[in-house]
C-alpha cells in the first residue's frame, strides 16, 4: 500500500487536505470520490511532487496576454469535464489538456492553470489570471461547481452553453456577412465605373458637339467630382469608420449605438432576438448550476451583448435586491416581450425559473435561425436589384446621347 496527499473540496465548498493509503493511485482517487469530494490535487507521499511544484513556479505566463479560440474553450470544457467526471484529479486533467493543446494559446493557458493549481489555488482562482480566455460568466460557473462539488456536471453545462452561443453567432455572422459583402462590391463596382469607364466618354461627348441628357450631365458630374477628390473621400470614409468605431467604445457612444441597432427597420427584430436569446440562455445555465441571484444578475448585465438590455437588468437588480420579484420590474421595461416576463413570473411562483428560461432560449433561438433564412432569401433579389439600377443607370446615361444622335442622324435622312 502507498500514501497519497490530497486536497480536495467537500459538498460544501471547503477545501480539504490530508493522506489516503491505496495500492494505486486510480485506486486512491476512487476512494476519495466515494466521498463526494472533488479532487483538486493527488500527489504519492515522497514522489515527486515536491519536483513538479518547483519546476512549474519559475514561469512567468503574462496571463493577460494568452488567448484562445472560442472554439478551442468548447473542446478544453468538454474534456475536462469528461476526466473530472471518469475520477482523473484536476491537476491530471489539466496536465494532459496542456500536452494536447493544439494552439499556443490554450497550451500556454493550460500550462498556467496547471502552475496555480499546483501551488495551491482553486481553478476558479487559477481562471482569473487568464481574462483574454476565461470570462466572468465562466469563471463563477466553475466556482459555483467547486461549491457544490460537481465540477462535471457544471463544466458540462458550460460547454452546452459555449456550444449554444457560437451556434447563435454564427447565425448572425451568416446573416451580416452576404450584404457586408454584397455592399462592398456594389460600392466597388460603381466606383470602377465612374472612375475608371465614363471618364472615357466624357471627350468623346465633347467633341460630338450636343446636348445631352440630364442623367448623362449628373453622371458626368459625379465622375468628375470623384476622381478629383478620390484620396478626400477615401480619407473621409476612413476616418468616419475610424471615429464610429472611437465613438461605440464610449459609454454614450455604446449605448446609442444598440439603441439605434435594436430600431433597425429590417436588422432590429432580429438583434433583439438574439439578445434576448443570449439573456435566456445565461440566465438560466447560471441558475441551474447555483448562481446566487444577484450574481447571475451581475454576470447577465455583462453578457447580455445589448447596452439597453443591460441597463435594464441592473434596475431589475436593485428591486430584487429589495425582495421583490424579478418580473416586476423587468414589465416595466419596453425591451422585454411579454411573453418573457409571463414566462419569468410563472417561472418564479412555481421554481422552474431555469427551465422555463431554457424554453425562451431555444424559441428565440429558432426564431433568429428562421428570420435569418428569411433575411439571407430576402437580401439577395433586393441587393442584386440595387446593383441593375447603378449599373443600369450609368450605362443608360453613356448610351443616351449615342441613341440620340443616332435616331437624329435616322430622321435627318
Amino acid at each position: 500500500m502507498s500514501q497519497f496527499k490530497y486536497s480536495a473540496k467537500e459538498p460544501s465548498g471547503n477545501t480539504v487536505s490530508g493522506t489516503i493509503e491505496a495500492s494505486t493511485k486510480a485506486d486512491a482517487l476512487q476512494a476519495l470520490r466515494r466521498q463526494n469530494l472533488v479532487i483538486m490535487r493527488l500527489d504519492e507521499s515522497g514522489g515527486g511532487g515536491g519536483k513538479k511544484k518547483a519546476a512549474g513556479g519559475g514561469f512567468s505566463f503574462g496571463g493577460t496576454k494568452i488567448r484562445a479560440k472560442k472554439g478551442e474553450l468548447v473542446i478544453f470544457t468538454r474534456q475536462l469535464a469528461t476526466m473530472v467526471g471518469a475520477g482523473l484529479s484536476m491537476l491530471e486533467s489539466l496536465e494532459v489538456l496542456g500536452v494536447q493543446a493544439e494552439s499556443a494559446g490554450m497550451k500556454l493557458c493550460c500550462e498556467k492553470l496547471v502552475s496555480d493549481v499546483r501551488g495551491g489555488s482553486d481553478l476558479s482562482q487559477a481562471m482569473h489570471n487568464c481574462p483574454k480566455v476565461f470570462n466572468h460568466l465562466y469563471i463563477s460557473m466553475v466556482k459555483a461547481g467547486e461549491v457544490s462539488g460537481q465540477m462535471d456536471i457544471i463544466l458540462n453545462r458550460l460547454a452546452d452553453y459555449e456550444e449554444a452561443s457560437q451556434e447563435l453567432s454564427r447565425e448572425i455572422r451568416s446573416a451580416m456577412t452576404y450584404p457586408v459583402i454584397s455592399m462592398v462590391l456594389v460600392l466597388g463596382i460603381t466606383a470602377f465605373l465612374m472612375i475608371g469607364v465614363v471618364p472615357s466618354f466624357k471627350n468623346i461627348f465633347e467633341s460630338m458637339d450636343i446636348e445631352l441628357p440630364a442623367i448623362t450631365k449628373f453622371v458626368l458630374a459625379v465622375s468628375d467630382f470623384m476622381r478629383a477628390n478620390a484620396l478626400g473621400i477615401g480619407g473621409a470614409m476612413f476616418a468616419a469608420i475610424m471615429a464610429i468605431g472611437w465613438w461605440k467604445k464610449t459609454n454614450t457612444g455604446e449605448r446609442v449605438w444598440d439603441w439605434l441597432m435594436l430600431q433597425l427597420p429590417v436588422f432590429g427584430n432580429l438583434f433583439r432576438k438574439v439578445a434576448l436569446a443570449r439573456f435566456s440562455r445565461t440566465f438560466s445555465t447560471l441558475i441551474r448550476s447555483g448562481v446566487p441571484m444577484l450574481g447571475v444578475l451581475d454576470i447577465v448585465c455583462n453578457t447580455s451583448g445589448n447596452r439597453i438590455i443591460s441597463d435594464a437588468v441592473r434596475k431589475s437588480k436593485d428591486s430584487v435586491r429589495d425582495g421583490n420579484l424579478l418580473s416586476e420590474p423587468l414589465e416595466n421595461e419596453k425591451v422585454f416581450p411579454p411573453m418573457v416576463v409571463r414566462m419569468i413570473a410563472i417561472g418564479e411562483r412555481t421554481g422552474a425559473l431555469e427551465t422555463l428560461l431554457e424554453k425562451i432560449a431555444e424559441f428565440y433561438d429558432s426564431q433568429v435561425k428562421a428570420q435569418v433564412k428569411a433575411l439571407t432569401s430576402l437580401i439577395e433579389p433586393l441587393l442584386i436589384s440595387v446593383m441593375g439600377v447603378i449599373v443600369g443607370g450609368v450605362v443608360l446615361s453613356i448610351f443616351a446621347p449615342i441613341l440620340n444622335m443616332v435616331s437624329n442622324l435616322s430622321g435627318q435622312k
